[in-house]
This record gives C-alpha cells, sequence and structure tokens, in this order.
C-alpha cells in the first residue's frame, strides 16, 4: 500500500509498504477513503512539537474508509448493527487499553496507553495506523461505528477528531442551555464547536477570528457575533468586545481551538467569574506565562481536552445527520487532493491561514 510517511520538518514521502492483514479474530482493516489535513497534522510537518518524533511513521489521524476486511469474530458495530465488508465507518482513531486505572473508571479519553501505534515507526509491524494511507489496522479491542446513509462521503474524515473533540470538550464543561460561548479560532474544530453550541441552546456563540471567509462561514454555522483581528486588532480590544457584548459579564464557557498558547492568555480575560475555559488547541508545545490571580481569583475552571470517549462518535454521526439541513457542515472540507500531491497539500493547508480573501476551510486527501 502507499502511505505518507513523516521524515523530518517540511519533509514527508509516499512510500510502499506491506499490506495490513487480519492477526485476530477480532481485528479489522479498512480501506481508507479520505483523510484531513488537520492542525495538529501542520504541527508535525513543522516541526513545532516540543518532543519531535525521530522515526518514521505513517501521518494523519482524521480520516474514514471502508471495511476492507474482517475478523471472524466480527459480525458488528460497536452499538450491535450488522457489519460486512463495504460498509462506511467512522471509528476513534486511538485505542483504549481496557486495563488501566482510567480505563476501569471509563475514562476512556484518559487512557495512558491509547495512543496511536505508529510511534514505533515504519519499520516495526502492525504500522498501519496513519489516516493518510490506503489501509488502517483495528486492532482487538477497538470501536467502530456504520454511518447513516444520509450522509455524504465528505463529511465523514473529521467525525472522528475535529467534531468529536469539541462535542465531548462541550460536555465536559457541563454547558447549560442559555449559556454564552466564545469560539477563539474558525478552523475546522471551531466551525463544529459553533454549530454544536448554537444546537445545544447557547444563547450567544461568539467566534474570533483574523480570516473574514471563515468568520462568514461561522455566521452560517451558529454564530451569532463574530469578532475580526482586522477590527479589533489588539488582545485589549478583543477583551472588551466580548465584555461588551456579554453585558459585561464575560462569558460562561471560552474554547480555545486556535493551538496558539497566546490565545489561552487572551481567551482566559474573556472568562466570567466562576466560568470555564475549554483548552484543546494547545498540544503542540508552547509556554503559558499566567499570574495565578487570572485563574484563581476568578475561580476559573480550566479543562484541558485530548481525545474523547468512544461513546463521542455515534454522538458526532447523529448531530451531523440531524442539522445537515441547519448548518452547511457537509461543505467544511473545501479543498481535495490526491495523495500522491502531499507536499502541495500540506503547502496549501499551511498558507490558507495566510492568504487573504481565501475561501479554503479545511483541506483533504484522496487515498
Amino acid at each position: 500500500m502507499k502511505a505518507v510517511v513523516y521524515k523530518k520538518p517540511f519533509e514527508v514521502a509516499i512510500e510502499n509498504v506491506d499490506d495490513p492483514k487480519i492477526n485476530h479474530p477480532n481485528d479489522a482493516i479498512v480501506r481508507i477513503t479520505s483523510s484531513c489535513i488537520c492542525g495538529s497534522d501542520l504541527h508535525t510537518w513543522r516541526g513545532d512539537d516540543d518532543n519531535p518524533p525521530n522515526k518514521r511513521y505513517i501521518l494523519g489521524h482524521e480520516f474514514t474508509g471502508i471495511v476492507h476486511s474482517l475478523g471472524k469474530k466480527i459480525a458488528k458495530d460497536s452499538y450491535g448493527r450488522s457489519l460486512k465488508e463495504g460498509d462506511r465507518i467512522v471509528f476513534p482513531f486511538f485505542n483504549p487499553c481496557h486495563r488501566c486505572y482510567q480505563c476501569v473508571r471509563g475514562e476512556h479519553h484518559a487512557c495512558p496507553n491509547r495512543s496511536r501505534r505508529s510511534i514505533v515507526g515504519v519499520e516495526k509491524y502492525p504500522y498501519c495506523d496513519g489516516g493518510m494511507a490506503e489501509y488502517y489496522y483495528l486492532p482487538n479491542g477497538h470501536y467502530v461505528f456504520k454511518v447513516p446513509d444520509d450522509l455524504p462521503d465528505i463529511a465523514l474524515p473529521s467525525v472522528n477528531c475535529a467534531l468529536s473533540q469539541v462535542i465531548f470538550g462541550i460536555q465536559r464543561a457541563n454547558f447549560n442551555f442559555g449559556d454564552s460561548v466564545v469560539v477563539q479560532g474558525a478552523g475546522g474544530l471551531g466551525i463544529f464547536a459553533t454549530a454544536v453550541a448554537s444546537n445545544s441552546g447557547a444563547s450567544q456563540v461568539i467566534v474570533i477570528d483574523s480570516q473574514k471567509s471563515r468568520l462568514d462561514f461561522a455566521l452560517k454555522c451558529g454564530a451569532t457575533s463574530v469578532i475580526s483581528f482586522s477590527d479589533y486588532p489588539t488582545q485589549h480590544e478583543r477583551v472588551q468586545r466580548v465584555s461588551e457584548l456579554t453585558d459585561k459579564q464575560g462569558a460562561d464557557i471560552v474554547i480555545e481551538v486556535a493551538g496558539v498558547p497566546s490565545a489561552t492568555e487572551e481567551g482566559l480575560d474573556m472568562v466570567r467569574l466562576n466560568g470555564t475555559y475549554i483548552d484543546i488547541g494547545n498540544i503542540s508545545g508552547g509556554t503559558l506565562n499566567l499570574p495565578a490571580n487570572k485563574i484563581i481569583v476568578k475561580q476559573t475552571k480550566w479543562i484541558g481536552v485530548q481525545h474523547y470517549n468512544p461513546w463521542i462518535i455515534e454522538s458526532a454521526l447523529q448531530f451531523l445527520s440531524r442539522t445537515k439541513n441547519v448548518f452547511p457542515l457537509i461543505d467544511l472540507i473545501s479543498d481535495e487532493f490526491p495523495l500522491e500531491k502531499i507536499d502541495e497539500a500540506f503547502e496549501f493547508a499551511e498558507w490558507q491561514g495566510k492568504q487573504k480573501g481565501s475561501d479554503a476551510k479545511r483541506v483533504a486527501l484522496k487515498c
């Protein structure tokens, strides 16, 4: 099979590796159909991580596919629905071990052993757990969910990362009907967070970004107000604008999905007294320098979110199905590239945030 292998910052390569094979009666092999370039993929591509990978491994974690082959003991998905070769499926891109302190407590999102096996590199089997490839290996103990017939293929790759991540983050924040929400960043996660908050009954959804095209799209996906960097160029001005929009209270919930440490420093000033800050984007290094009283005196509940519990996947699919005629989330992927043009795709995804007036929202690879 063909796979995109990370070599070093700004350098990836298409390599041929052996096709994966069923090794256990509860294993499955997925034929990948589409894979998105997530913000964290860009962090890796740039070399932003504090601890960069030291092995060649298959990139990609936001993807979808169809069942290629099933182990002898698999006949149903994780909700008990019949499953067969050719069915469209979505699944978490990480696998809890079910044998640790966190898993026993049902905290699969926090399993210390959940990381993808791709850290072993392409030299050690099974290595087929990256989304930018032709096949993917689902091991014993995995979760998998059939896709509703009414959802088009283009809507699916972002389910197992961006959409599920923000649904879980908002759920962990104990969202209440009528809460005011600020979303920092209108990329893929930010657009999904906007739609989820709006659909959940937020009184306000205020979205902040530097790109007009993204803010315009956010307004179509449930934003009640937008704050553009061009109109409010300083941190102080953006914080004051949020204060104005929330009757000087600040937001009940602020969601950081920009992936920039300075956004967290700014966003904490937008949270109301005893409000909640959800930090999702800052997963690739960076340093925060915060006075302790910014959090303690305001009694801010700061929640760091990485990954999610498996049942979120099904909730995400049902959310897309239920709101497909309400929000244009199906159109979130605006540009597609063949796997062979991975270098061009990365360069385009990197620069789309710097092109004034660009209509690009999310980039996907056809695998």
